[in-house]
């Protein structure tokens, strides 16, 4: 459930839903956890807060792109381990 605050003044129930509907097409539904409407006069700001979303690493270990090392077999883990580290 989307959290909505408006501040700065009152806005419609339609024009609410409309901009709640903006939200959900900009991004994924569920991920806009709070909706923040400052109302000034004729305009407003929308300032969307999102829930985090989980990073994956990636990157080239020995010639692969990897995201961990967990399915590899005993020889490339320890290739990955004995190769000079430049930083």
């Amino acid at each position: 459930m989307m959290q909505v605050n408006v501040t700065g003044g009152s806005i419609g129930k339609e024009e609410l839903d409309a901009y709640i509907a903006r939200a959900n097409s900009r991004y994924a539904i569920g991920s806009v956890q709070a909706l923040d409407i400052h109302v000034d006069g004729d305009y407003v700001d929308l300032h969307y807060r999102l829930a985090p979303r989980p990073f994956s690493r990636i990157r080239r270990i020995t010639g692969y792109l990897v995201g961990d090392m967990s399915h590899w077999n005993n020889a490339k883990a320890a290739e990955e381990r004995d190769r000079v580290k430049h930083i």
